[in-house]
């Protein structure tokens, strides 16, 4: 009996001498838990860096007299501004005249417009020689049937005549470059596709003051896209939109005479609805100095901040009116943005 006590109280203490050492074994290589303590603080602190970002709603706008002068001067004291009518509070202000540009051209090379197409050349070349500075970039797109991008992002000015000079009167479906944007079979001058190519695809990923200078007759026939596909895409792109109206007379004249069918509504409407304005050629006022005169205001524009007091992301479209006190002065800026979900 004393025989068979000691056996099983030796193999008792085999397998607790066994049981300790797995056990100690297990505490040695087992990691430390301070060494995970740092990656739970990383991720929470991502998404607080990211949302000061997302929450900021950006507003460059340009302030004028009543003889159209540019003001300069103002602080952030002398505006207010109002989302779907309640007041905001401005967080961020400066003079923005050196912040990057990104700039687009969209150049309407439809039939009625080949007699203008060497002067649009020659004025948009000398207006990128003059606004475009180290950093800033800037993008070419012709548009007719088909709308197609001669020049990606540079700031090579060998680049962007480059592409100028491949502008070419194209009023025929086909070629041997075919539009990136897909379009009705019955085509002739996509503006609205050539607008959304150059907001939703161009400029939507890009930082800083954005813009496209569009030069056209106004006309469109044949976009896939509507005008308000395009007037969004640029306000989601927080892009401003420069309409050149620039019109042949005689290319009117063979169907009853120079107006009909003619206007430059549409151009208007994208120009004001993103903080731009529609200009017009004409004896006054060459396409060179309304290329100048957008110049002037892209290097004199004010940047205000604000974060929403809605708080809710649901994609909707927000109303904003931006006002200076001075209410002899007129206010230049986009209509509203989108909540980004």
């Amino acid at each position: 009996m004393g025989c068979v006590l000691n056996l099983v109280t030796g193999e008792f203490m085999r397998l607790t001498s066994r049981l300790v050492l797995t056990l100690i074994v297990f505490l040695l290589c087992a990691p430390a838990p301070r060494a995970q303590s740092p990656k739970p603080r990383v991720v929470e602190e991502e998404p607080s860096a990211i949302k000061v970002d997302v929450d900021v709603v950006n507003i460059l706008c340009s302030v004028r007299d009543k003889k159209g002068g540019l003001i300069g001067g103002l602080t952030k004291d002398d505006f207010t501004i109002l989302e779907d009518g309640k007041p905001q509070t401005i967080k961020y202000f400066a003079r923005e005249t050196d912040l990057l540009l990104t700039i687009g051209l969209l150049v309407d090379v439809s039939g009625s417009q080949a007699r203008l197409i060497e002067d649009e050349r020659q004025a948009a070349l000398q207006f990128f020689s003059q606004v475009l500075r180290k950093k800033d970039m800037a993008f070419v797109i012709s548009f007719g049937p088909e709308a197609e991008l001669l020049q990606d992002f540079t700031n090579s000015t060998r680049l962007l005549e480059n592409s100028l000079r491949e502008l070419r009167v194209s009023s025929s479906v086909g070629g041997l470059h075919p539009g990136p944007v897909p379009t009705q079979q019955q085509r002739g001058t996509v503006l609205y596709d050539a607008v959304y190519l150059g907001a939703n695809d161009r400029l939507q990923q890009e930082v800083g003051r954005k813009a496209m200078v569009v030069i056209t007759d106004g006309q469109d026939m044949g976009s896939r896209l509507s005008k308000e596909e395009a007037i969004r895409a640029a306000q989601k792109a927080d892009s401003i939109v420069y309409g050149i109206y620039y019109v042949d007379q005689a290319a009117y004249y063979g169907i009853g005479g120079f107006g009909m069918g003619v206007s430059d509504a549409p151009l208007r409407q994208m120009s004001e609805e993103t903080g731009g304005r529609l200009m017009r050629v004409d004896r006054k006022n060459t396409l060179t100095s309304i290329f100048n005169q957008i110049q002037e205001e892209m290097r004199s524009q004010y940047a205000i901040g604000f974060t929403s007091a809605n708080d809710k992301k649901d994609g909707s479209f927000r109303k904003i009116e931006l006002h200076t006190k001075d209410k002899n002065q007129k206010v230049q800026a986009r209509k509203g943005y989108y909540a980004s979900r």
